[in-house]
């Protein structure tokens, strides 16, 4: 029988997850790592490969790495890191953002201080002037975690490259992109694969100190939340308007749509997907609003027991908008937009009855923006993250939502990824 392992490094852990061609999760292996520490990256991804069952490994047809979104690192022609990662949270300067505004269109997606371009500008800026390197590439996490095993530097897939300019519609880089390129010989540029495509076989070495075949092949990767999309949904195959809402430390929204959106002033931008139907676009916001601002006032224990106080289905009249510090940009683009947590009454349980509503209405209204920009009318709404386990907030997203809500299939990004290694 053979075995397809997807692997996620996510914020803080990593996890594996080996299925059977049915889908059913067979092994489940986890451990943690420093994001910021890209030698861990290494150390973590070969434990959680190790700790399989032997007889899983043996028989591993193939893996694909998922890894966050727009962490990046920068690496000499041997694939050795000349300076520490950029996370995916980490902010470039404004003297960064104003150079990388004169080189792509406005209003484009690198233009945001976290995308990838704008860190790859950063980098070869502090890093990459050295007139000892001739040739330097910009390598997402899941396009270096990929590299270990197959040894092909320099490849990438359109989720990761997506933030990096990479045009996946057209599936090139964009003639803007490829004129900054030659202007900076220096730079390689990562060739992009299809998610999941298979971009080599396991090195020799490796499979023999990993106790994988000979023939294991490497797929291109994606993204944590991409992964995390089709982990919810547990299947390659999602229907038009399939959303997913994820309750984490913020709040994020996507749905499938036969078109692309991409709005650079509320952040909104659209992964490519084929599928069945040919292809499809997930398109995404993000809020500031989520489980990070819960936290500063309640525990896991009481969120679960003033939760079980509330009726769900008598309105709040507080009024929020429950933001951890100043700015949002989806669904209301305003970076000096201030928390609104009062009046704050002294039953904790009317207050977090406020914030559990204001969140449900935040997020109806990030939907109701989605497709008032053209996304596909919304069919269904799959929960992930933490507060998909709240279901008192469930009924209250419900009474606001009034789409048909399902829970998800699976919470781990890492079986999402293991769905990409499968065969359709």
């Amino acid at each position: 029988m053979n075995y397809f392992v997807g692997i996620d490094f996510g914020t803080s852990g990593v996890r594996a997850i080996a299925i059977n061609i049915d889908g059913e999760i067979l092994a489940i292996s986890r451990t943690e790592y420093d994001i910021r520490d890209y030698e861990t990256w290494q150390t973590a991804l070969y434990e959680v490969i190790a700790s399989l069952p032997k007889e899983i490994r043996q028989t591993t047809k193939k893996i694909v790495i998922d890894g966050t979104s727009s962490t990046v690192l920068i690496c000499d022609r041997d694939g050795k890191a000349i300076a520490p990662p950029m996370i995916y949270s980490d902010a470039c300067g404004q003297e960064v953002i104003d150079q990388v505004k004169k080189i792509a269109p406005s209003q484009h997606s690198v233009c945001s201080s976290t995308s990838s371009f704008a860190k790859l500008v950063s980098l070869l800026e502090n890093e990459g002037r050295s007139p000892s390197f001739s040739s330097l590439y910009l390598l997402h996490q899941a396009d270096w975690l990929g590299y270990l095993l197959h040894g092909k530097l320099g490849v990438s897939d359109y989720h990761n490259a997506l933030k990096l300019g990479y045009d996946s519609n057209l599936l090139d880089y964009p003639d803007w992109l490829k004129d900054w390129v030659l202007k900076n010989p220096v730079v390689i540029l990562p060739e992009v694969f299809a998610p999941s495509k298979t971009v080599g076989i396991i090195q020799e070495a490796i499979a023999s100190k990993l106790n994988l075949p000979l023939d294991c092949e490497i797929g291109a990767g994606t993204t944590d939340s991409n992964a995390a999309f089709l982990a919810s949904v547990g299947t390659m195959k999602p229907e038009i308007g399939t959303a997913v809402t994820s309750l984490g430390s913020t709040m994020v929204l996507k749905v499938l749509s036969d078109r692309p959106i991409n709005d650079a002033s509320y952040g909104i931008y659209s992964h490519r997907f084929e599928t069945d139907f040919g292809c499809l676009w997930l398109v995404g916001g993000a809020s500031n609003v989520g489980g990070a601002v819960l936290r500063q006032f309640f525990t896991d224990r009481q969120l679960q027991d003033l939760s079980d106080r509330i009726d769900p289905s008598i309105s709040s009249s507080l009024d929020y908008y429950p933001l951890p510090k100043k700015g949002d940009r989806f669904p209301i683009n305003d970076p000096n937009l201030l928390p609104r947590l009062k009046p704050r009454p002294d039953d904790p349980v009317e207050f977090l009855h406020g914030l559990l509503e204001s969140m449900a209405r935040i997020e109806a209204q990030g939907y109701k923006l989605l497709q008032e920009l053209g996304a596909s009318p919304i069919q269904q709404i799959y929960t992930a993250g933490g507060g998909a386990k709240n279901q008192t907030w469930t009924k209250i997203r419900d009474r606001y939502l009034q789409i048909p809500m399902q829970r998800s299939i699976q919470t781990e990004a890492a079986y999402g990824a293991a769905l990409l290694a499968k065969p359709i």
